[in-house]
This record gives C-alpha cells, sequence and structure tokens, in this order.
C-alpha cells in the first residue's frame, strides 16, 4: 500500500532532508532537524504525492490516507501525553502547506486545529490561563473561517474593532477571557450568518478541512502567479505539515519569531530578525506589531528602546544561537528558522535555505568559501545569475537633495521612482501602458503578488523586515521600504499623508530600500560599484566555464561598459544602429533611397568615414578581442523617411525634388519588411554597399592596430543567408577589398568572415553553407521569428494567454525554444563541423543573456554567447554553473 504520511518527532523521523520531492521542503526539513535531536514538536508530513492525486481525481482523498493520518494523530499524541478531539486533555496542532521550493506567504496555514467549545475549557485549565485560551480559539475561528471556510478576515477585523469601540479598548491585549468569550460568540453568529452553515466543531472535520484548504492553496491566484514568475512547474503539489502546537502567547515567558543565521539584505555573518513576546507565529509577519530585535547589539544599531529575545530570555537565546550554529553547519548554508519559547521551553518550527538579495547571497557564498563551509565550485553554484542583476540597479546620488517624506525600514536594497499607486490592480495596468510606478499600501499580502511584480519598488506603513512585502520584495530584487509608520494611507480618496502633507495617486517619489527613506520626486541616481564579493566569485566562476562571453555593442560607451563588466570581445555590432542619429540618417537615407549605383556610391562615400571612425574605437577599445561585426542588415521602413520635414531634408541633400523622392520612398515600402530587402538581400542587390563596410572596417583594423599595438582580427558576418551562392557572391567583394586595402596600406589584415544563421534553411543547409563560413553566429531573435512564424513586436498580445493556459511554460523571445529552434541550432552546429571542423559556434540574441539558455548552448557546445553590456556579467556566472553541471553529469555517467 502507498505510504502516504511521514511521521517525525522525539529525535526521529521516517524522512530526510534529502526527500524534498516528497515531503516538500518544510516537512524534508523538520524530519532532518528531529534526527538531529533538535526541539522539534512531533507532527506528520502528507505527501506530495497525495496532493497531485487529490487533483486528479476531482478533490478527493486516496484510499488509506485517512487510516494513515489518524494512526499518526495517536503516534503525536502518545509523544505528547494528549489526544485529538479529546475534551479533557486535547491535542491541538498546526496545518501547514510545504512545497518542494520555498514560495513565503503563497500558500494557506491553520493555527490551534482542534479547539471547539468543549476543548477550550480543557485548553484554559492546563495553561492556567483563560485569556490565552479564549484568545486562541477565536484566532483560530478567524483562521479556519478564512482559509477553509472562504469568509473573508477582515469581516472578523471590524467585529473586533467594533467590540472594542463599544468597550472602550484600543488594543486586543486589554481584552479580559470575559471579552474574548463574548467575542467568540459574534464570530460564530458572523459566520453562519454569512455561510449558512455552523462553525464546524468536530476536530477531525476541522482537519479535513484544512487539508483541503492547503492542498486548494496549490491552485489559488497568488500561488500560480507565483509559480509563473519563479519558474515552478504546476504539477510539483503541495505537502501537508501536521505538527502539535506550541504556545508563544502563553504570558510573558512566552515568545515567537524569525531569524536568518546571516544577514539576508547585507550577508554579514551575524544573526538577523525579530519575535514578539506573548504573540503566535503569524503576527509577527502580518505587522499588526512592531516586533523586537533578537539581539542587544541589533537593538542598539536600531535605537530601540524594546528589550531584546538576548535581554529577556537569555537562557532560551543561548540555545537558540547553539541550534542556529548547528543548522548551518549542518545544511552549509544560510538558513530561515522559525521559533517559538512556550513558558521559558525553546522550540523549533522550521528551516530552510534563507531567501536573500544578490550582494548577500556573494558575501555569503564568497565567505563560506573562505571559512571553508563550501568549495569556490559550490559557491559558483550558489549565485543565482540572474540575481545580479540586482547589483546593477541605480542607487541615488549622496549629492542629490533629499526632500524626505517618511522614513521605514530598509527592507530590501536598492533604490527606485515612480508614481504613486495604492493598489496592485493600479500597479499592473500602470506597467503595462510603459508608466513606472511605487505601490505603496498599508501592508502587502499574498494577493498582491501581481501588483508588487509589476512596480518597480514597494512602501508599506506597517510590517518589519520579514513582512511579507520584505520577503518578497528581496526574492523580486525590487527595493521595498516596510514599516514607516509616520504614513496614512487612504484607499478611498487614493491619498498618502505624512506630517501635514498630503500626496496623491501619480505624485513621484523615490524609495531608497538601503536606508528606508522615502522622498519626494525623482531623485537622481549613480550606477552600482560591484563589490570585492562579486570580483571574487567571478574570478572562480572564469576559471570553470568553457565558454566565452561577448557582448553585443555598437558605441564607444557600451563596448567599455561591457569591458568593465568582463566581456572577451564583441559577438554582434549591429552597423545599420550606426546610422539613427543626425547627419548619418540623411547619408543613410540618400543611400538607400538612390536611384542609380552612382548616387548609392555618392551617399557611401559620406558614411565610410563616419563608419571607419566607429570601427577604429570599438577595436581599441576592445584592444585585440575578437569584434565580429555584422554588415548592413537594416529593415527598410526604419530608414525610409515618412514624413514632409524628413522627405524635404533628404531631397535637399541629394538636390531632388521632394516629390520624386516620396514616390521612390512609396516604391520601396514593403508588406512584411521584417521578410523583405534587407541583410544579404540588399547586398547583393546593391554589392557597393559591402565594399563601402568592408573598407571601412579593413582601414579601422589596420589604423587600430598601429594605435594600441595589439593586431585586430575582424570577423565579418552576413546577416540573412539562406543559400551558400548568397554567401559567395558577398564573400567575393569581401576578399577583393581587402586585398585592395592591403596595397594602399601595405598592412595585410587576417580576418573571417562568417554567417548569422537565422533562418530554418540555413540551420539544414549548415554543411554546404560552412564550406564558405569561418564561423556561425546564431540570430535567435529571428530564429525564433522565422520558426514559429511569429512577430517578436506583436506576441507579446497572446504570448500571456499561452502561458496562463499552460501551452507554453517561457516566453520564446526570453528562454530558447530548445524543442524547436534548439533543435535547429543543434543540427546547424553539427552539420556545420562536420564540412568545417574547429569552426566557430556563437550565439548572438537576447538569449545570450538568458542563464537557461545559456545552459543549453554549454550542452551544444558552443564556443560563445553574446549578451548586452549589463548582461555579461550574468552570462560569465551561468557559462560557469552549466560548466559545473555538465562535469557533474559527465562524471556520475548519465
Amino acid at each position: 500500500m502507498t505510504k502516504w504520511v511521514y511521521s517525525f518527532g522525539d529525535g526521529s523521523a521516517e524522512g530526510t532532508r534529502d526527500m524534498r520531492d516528497l515531503l516538500g521542503g518544510k516537512g524534508a526539513n523538520l524530519a532532518e532537524m528531529s534526527s538531529l535531536g533538535l526541539p522539534v514538536p512531533p507532527g506528520f508530513t502528507i505527501t506530495t504525492e497525495a496532493c497531485t492525486w487529490y487533483y486528479s481525481h476531482n478533490d478527493s482523498y486516496p484510499e488509506g490516507l485517512d487510516n494513515q493520518v489518524e494512526a499518526a494523530l495517536r503516534a503525536v499524541g502518545n509523544l505528547t501525553g494528549r489526544r485529538f478531539g479529546d475534551r479533557d486533555n486535547p491535542l491541538l496542532v498546526s496545518v501547514r502547506s510545504g512545497a518542494r521550493v520555498s514560495m513565503p506567504g503563497m500558500m494557506d496555514t491553520v493555527l490551534n486545529l482542534g479547539l471547539n467549545d468543549e476543548t477550550v475549557p480543557a485548553l484554559a485549565k492546563a495553561s492556567g490561563d483563560e485569556r490565552f485560551a479564549y484568545d486562541s480559539y477565536r484566532r483560530f475561528i478567524q483562521m479556519y473561517a478564512d482559509v477553509v471556510m472562504g469568509l473573508d478576515h477582515h469581516a472578523f477585523e471590524e467585529v473586533l474593532e467594533e467590540f472594542k469601540d463599544g468597550n472602550g479598548h484600543s488594543l486586543d491585549t486589554e481584552l479580559t477571557a470575559r471579552d474574548w468569550q463574548a467575542v467568540i460568540e459574534r464570530y460564530k453568529k458572523l459566520v453562519a450568518e454569512e455561510l449558512d452553515r455552523p462553525f464546524p466543531q468536530d476536530p477531525y472535520e476541522q482537519l479535513w478541512g484544512a487539508v483541503g484548504a492547503v492542498f486548494g492553496s496549490w491552485n489559488s491566484a497568488r500561488a500560480i502567479t507565483y509559480r509563473r514568475l519563479h519558474d515552478i512547474p504546476g504539477d510539483w503539489g503541495t505537502a501537508v505539515n501536521v505538527q502539535a502546537m506550541v504556545f508563544g502567547n502563553m504570558g510573558e515567558t512566552s515568545a515567537t519569531g524569525v531569524a536568518f543565521t546571516r544577514n539576508p539584505s547585507t550577508g554579514e555573518n551575524a544573526l538577523y530578525g525579530e519575535f514578539l513576546v506573548n504573540a503566535q507565529g503569524e503576527d509577527v509577519v502580518a505587522g499588526i506589531r512592531t516586533p523586537q530585535d533578537l539581539t542587544e547589539a541589533a537593538r542598539a544599531a536600531s535605537g530601540s528602546e524594546a528589550p531584546s529575545l538576548e535581554a529577556i530570555m537569555p537562557e532560551a537565546f543561548a540555545e537558540f544561537i547553539a541550534i542556529c550554529g548547528k543548522l548551518e553547519a549542518h545544511y552549509r548554508e544560510m538558513q530561515d528558522v522559525e521559533f517559538t519559547v512556550e513558558r521559558g521551553k525553546l522550540w523549533m518550527l522550521q528551516t530552510r535555505t534563507g531567501k536573500r538579495t544578490a550582494k548577500a547571497a556573494l558575501k555569503i557564498a564568497v565567505d563560506m568559501a573562505g571559512e571553508g563551509l563550501i568549495t569556490p565550485e559550490e559557491a559558483v553554484m550558489r549565485v543565482d545569475p540572474a540575481a545580479l542583476d540586482q547589483l546593477l540597479h541605480p542607487t541615488i546620488d549622496p549629492k542629490a537633495k533629499r526632500d524626505i517624506i517618511a522614513s521605514g525600514l530598509p527592507a530590501s536594497p536598492g533604490a527606485a521612482s515612480g508614481a504613486l499607486v495604492f493598489s496592485s490592480d493600479e500597479a499592473e495596468e500602470a506597467k503595462a501602458a510603459g508608466r513606472k510606478v511605487i505601490l505603496a499600501r498599508v501592508e502587502t499580502s499574498p494577493e498582491d503578488i501581481h501588483g508588487m511584480h509589476a512596480a518597480e519598488g514597494i512602501l508599506t506603513t506597517r510590517g518589519g523586515m520579514t513582512s511579507h512585502a520584505a520577503v518578497v520584495a528581496r526574492g523580486m530584487g525590487k527595493p521595498c521600504v516596510s514599516g514607516a509608520g509616520q504614513l496614512r494611507i487612504d484607499y478611498r480618496k487614493g491619498t498618502m499623508m505624512s506630517a501635514g502633507r498630503t500626496f496623491n495617486k501619480g505624485d513621484v517619489v523615490t524609495i531608497d530600500g538601503s536606508t528606508g527613506q522615502v522622498l519626494l520626486g525623482e531623485v537622481a541616481m549613480l550606477q552600482p560599484e560591484l563589490s570585492g564579493d562579486f570580483a571574487a566569485l567571478m574570478e572562480w566562476a572564469d576559471k570553470v566555464r568553457r565558454m566565452k562571453v561577448r557582448t553585443n555593442a555598437e558605441t564607444p560607451a557600451d563596448a567599455r561598459a561591457a569591458r568593465g563588466f568582463g566581456a572577451e570581445g564583441i559577438g554582434l555590432c549591429r552597423t545599420e544602429h550606426m546610422f539613427f542619429e543626425g547627419e548619418r540618417i540623411v547619408s543613410m537615407r540618400e543611400m538607400i533611397l538612390a536611384e542609380t549605383e552612382a548616387g548609392r556610391r555618392t551617399a557611401l562615400a559620406k558614411l565610410l568615414p563616419m563608419q571607419r571612425a566607429d570601427f577604429v574605437q570599438l577595436f581599441e577599445i576592445m584592444q585585440g578581442l575578437p569584434v565580429t561585426i555584422r554588415l548592413l542588415d537594416p529593415p527598410l521602413h526604419e530608414f525610409v523617411p515618412h514624413t514632409d520635414e524628413e522627405i524635404a531634408e533628404v531631397a535637399a541633400a541629394m538636390q531632388v525634388d521632394p516629390e520624386r523622392l516620396r514616390e521612390r520612398a512609396l516604391q520601396l515600402d514593403e508588406f512584411n519588411p521584417m521578410l523583405g530587402h534587407r541583410g544579404c538581400r540588399l547586398l547583393v542587390t546593391y554589392p557597393e554597399i559591402a565594399e563601402m563596410q568592408a573598407r571601412a572596417i579593413f582601414e579601422a583594423a589596420v589604423q587600430a592596430g598601429r594605435a594600441t599595438g595589439s593586431p585586430v582580427t575582424p570577423e565579418i558576418m552576413v546577416p540573412l543567408v539562406g543559400m551558400k551562392a548568397e554567401l559567395d557572391l558577398v564573400r567575393g567583394r569581401i576578399d577583393a577589398m581587402a586585398e585592395e586595402v592591403a596595397k594602399e596600406t601595405g598592412t595585410r589584415i587576417e580576418y573571417q568572415v562568417g554567417t548569422m544563421i537565422e533562418l530554418p534553411r540555413a540551420a539544414l543547409r549548415a554543411a554546404e553553407i560552412a564550406g564558405s563560413a569561418e564561423f556561425f553566429s546564431f540570430g535567435t531573435n529571428d530564429l525564433t521569428q522565422t520558426t514559429y512564424g511569429l512577430s517578436r513586436d506583436d506576441a507579446a498580445s497572446f504570448l500571456g494567454a499561452y502561458q496562463q493556459k499552460g501551452l507554453i511554460e517561457q516566453d520564446p523571445f526570453v528562454t530558447l525554444d530548445r524543442e524547436g529552434v534548439g533543435e535547429l541550432v543543434q543540427i546547424a552546429a553539427e552539420r556545420g563541423r562536420r564540412a568545417r571542423p574547429g569552426i566557430k559556434l556563437g550565439i548572438c540574441g537576447e538569449h545570450g543573456g538568458d542563464p537557461a539558455s545559456i545552459a543549453f548552448c554549454e550542452e551544444v557546445g558552443l564556443d560563445y554567447v553574446s549578451c548586452s553590456p549589463f548582461r555579461v556579467p550574468i552570462a560569465r556566472l551561468a557559462a560557469a554553473q552549466s560548466a559545473l553541471k555538465a562535469a557533474a553529469k559527465a562524471k556520475s555517467g548519465d
């Protein structure tokens, strides 16, 4: 019979940390902590397989699950000396989700389950605290009715506020046991009135309702959004963890908190976290009460007057510090832990790998390698390449004037400016319209995930450093200021007030997630400087990666930036991008609109010195590193003049009648310019263009080589080739010009001629084309377009729907389609190598900066990837990780 339930507790467990796929991350780690002998409340895990069964069998449970759960409940009762459902000595449990990977706040939790009208007096008697018992019962009703029964928790908050106002109370802690009993009756009445059924009193009915709710939350809108944003497969499902309750709300000797073994924002090797006295775990992250610092050092640094856990519970704190050290050494990774102190007794409720900023990830990985906990290769694998984007975001210029509206907690570093919006839907609408916004909320909840993703940054008036807003923002790499308590947000009016000043929806603000400041207006920012940790990690990455990393650049600024980020050459210089400004575009239009070869050569003569000067700068910046120059590939519609003013300007330069020029422009109009007269087709029709560009390249190579002392070996790429004959014709003009320049200058330049593989025919005929091409560069932007028959400029209108319906997992313009486009790349690589052993192979589309696509390039054995300058570090790290994974796979014999 299938085993659906795995128990843990009292120093033993049926599972291990390696069983994450079956037990989920939380369940696997609870089992591991139990086996380590740590103080973990006993419990059991219902497997992810039960969840997938549930979804594939019309929301029903597999046969035998009920018997296994009841047996596990009895075992937990034996360990605790209690019995589930017993009116005199009841076992109370928590029911929590636990996916394979951490999804903070995305799925549901129920605490205090098992309480009812009969068991609550027993809890009061056992605890000796009647107020605590009835407070726990009202919490359970509110949470269960919300999570399981679908009655929004705000309805209960209104009842509670009304009761407090009517009885002269301002804080929950002022309510007595008798008060809570009155509130409970109002809560039960609310449930009956709103849902037409009573609040369930049977503990087993409560339990199965909670299990079903946790399974159901796997497919909640917020969880689906989170999975989509973090590439988590929908068929994984979630485990359910049922655990004996321990209570942090049993008076002043009880507490609950969350902590990281290292600072998740900076990476500093110091305990970081918060706790609340006389509270349950949800209170810490909900932002309802202001949490306290764990350590005296943190309390002093924050300027808080509230005592630390270290000061008020020294014995529990000392035990907690020792356990944190043991967990970090055991897992060899920074841990995010949850704990409860019940009347002085410490209990560990969870450990997991802690989410962190890119800056912290770098420091933690490098520090742990320095401490000998992990190897440099493991450090390279620890940092998410995509997260490096966080390090490349701007920070506020220290010289900039700061009009500080408010200050809160520096919850997630970085800075961002945008117009104020007060709802997630508004943020998403603004993003779709191309507007940058700051999402300001009293507090965020999992339902805000789509707005947080759309916003440039997040601002909340409540919540601490481990609140929902803080954790999610750090995971997204977005700046966040939380707990800005002096702000008052009025959702109905669409306003935010601070110190007598009112700010409206649409007003521009800047948040500084590194200092916690909220500033009025758009504030000047600086590009970040990469830390020594970054340099160390990149050095380790460069030692293990096989593929080279080049950049796509045509301006000196981009080329210099890319060199600063470690680019090893230019993999794509798009020469048509050099002609969009000033006099250049006029001369370019002259050339395109000329009706005779003589007219084109006149215009090309004007372009030659401009082109040569551009190439000289690029060659000098690269100092002998390879530079791949793509010959002219302009979709004509981007250059042909359209307005009367543009036509008049070009007509004056060409000294022709504007009307005649207008007619010529109409002759060049194309129905589908992306598949029209461009690339090698333009060079075949007008070979003088290839001659001008080749001359500019060779003359610039001579000049730059003499200036720098580093010989230049240009790689000349002919675009949009579909037939070898096209390449041969254009190559003939290039080779002839090389000879001509060599005679004129007395210097012979070494060079290569290759092609961009961006048409399916070119991929299929790669063996033939390799006879003339010394390198292939895969232009996967166009190859994706031509393989799918999609326009990348228009596909965004429907690709989102394809992803939501599960037809595709990724946008094929973001991550390379392995099955279709990828197969064409593989075919071209194999056939090209057979025809020309040693042919150089690279990729220069946007996929060259995407980690998942880079992994594919490693598998295919490409020689290099080329990407935009600011993605060069991402590509370097992704290439290293791909090489390490390939080596591990080869070693294992897979």
